[in-house]
């Protein structure tokens, strides 16, 4: 399989060609999604494009744990991630 991948100056490019927007309005657009998507997140709230993708906070209960070095039990805090799922359109895209 071959290394493929799109950086976010690459994106912007691309998406500019296919929308005829400039490169600037584009990459203006890009900066509120990434800012919306991150505030909605962090406020607890799902964020879905349907077909596409959805984003939501998770909750990581607290834990006992062990250092690696040494063998020490230790315990983690809670915390919280996120998870992204792929939806059916972008799944039959990678078919």
């Amino acid at each position: 399989m071959a290394d493929k991948s799109l950086n976010r100056t690459e994106l912007v490019a691309a998406v500019a060609a296919e929308s005829g927007q400039s490169q600037a309005t584009v990459n203006g657009v890009f900066d509120a999604l990434f800012s919306t998507l991150a505030t909605s997140v962090a406020e607890g709230t799902k964020v879905t494009i349907p077909g596409w993708l959805a984003v939501e906070r998770t909750h990581r209960a607290a834990r006992a744990g062990r250092n690696p070095q040494t063998g020490e039990a230790i315990q983690i805090q809670a915390s919280f991630g996120v998870k992204v799922s792929a939806g059916s359109k972008l799944k039959a895209a990678a078919k």
